[in-house]
């Protein structure tokens, strides 16, 4: 029976592979808002979701996405390890971008009780402690939809470097608006739109996750280089496990 499932399984990937890439060939020179248009043009609102953790920059995505449809869906990641800077700053953005449809997804308690009974899990093992709270949730998340967005930008560094515009995620198709933008780019959108910035920003935190794995960012450093400090990590699993 898995065999068959794995063999019905891959053709199906081999075509959401060649659908996003001839997307991409199509959008890699389009701007944010139009990549946005394309996606709910091709996939209609009630198949696509916008994956947000209402962080340091996210503010620029979900403007341009209110713009074009404040009733996309927009599911967000609420560990149970995060800033309550950062849960504020969702529902003040909730209020005055005038988002319709955001869904605040927790992970299991049952998976919490049998592998971090004791909360100490993002210390021993924190690829085990994003898969429990992101990885998982998420993919509980995008079950009912075709194709998702977030806002990864090629000038974060590592493995964000050469993200294309549209890409395939397992059966999804994943778009990246903000792939080619710059950190000029952000903040004009900021500006332009007088967007509140995230609280955490004033005091140096260049991106902001959960609270034990999030960390300021010294002068010299990338945005990424806050996150997980002193280990070999740098994603938390939703953008490198197909979902």
């Amino acid at each position: 029976m898995v065999a068959n499932d794995l063999a019905q399984r891959i053709p199906d990937e081999d075509v959401a592979a060649k659908r996003a890439e001839a997307l991409d060939g199509v959008l890699h020179q389009a701007s944010p808002s139009e990549v946005i248009e394309s996606a709910l043009r091709i996939v209609g609102r009630e198949r696509l979701a916008l994956v947000s953790s209402f962080g340091t920059e996210s503010a620029a995505l979900l403007k341009l996405m209110a713009d074009v449809d404040p009733a996309i869906p927009v599911i967000f990641l609420d560990t149970g390890w995060l800033f309550e800077e950062t849960l504020a700053y969702r529902d003040r953005l909730i209020a005055a971008l005038g988002l319709q449809d955001v869904r605040s997804i927790r992970p299991l308690d049952e998976a919490l009780q049998r592998e971090d009974p004791n909360g100490e899990l993002w210390f021993s093992d924190p690829d085990a402690c994003c898969r429990i709270r992101k990885v998982e949730p998420l993919r509980r998340a995008l079950t009912p939809f075709d194709a998702w967005i977030n806002g990864r930008k090629r000038f974060q560094g590592g493995l964000r470097g050469a993200i294309p515009v549209v890409e395939a995620d397992g059966l999804r198709l994943k778009f990246n608006p903000f792939a080619n933008v710059t950190p000029a780019d952000i903040a004009a959108i900021y500006a332009q739109a007088e967007l509140p910035p995230h609280p955490l920003a004033v005091s140096g935190f260049l991106s902001v996750g959960c609270m034990p794995c999030s960390s300021r960012a010294q002068p010299d450093e990338d945005a990424r280089d806050s996150r997980w400090r002193g280990r070999p990590k740098s994603e938390c699993g939703i953008h490198t496990v197909k979902t």
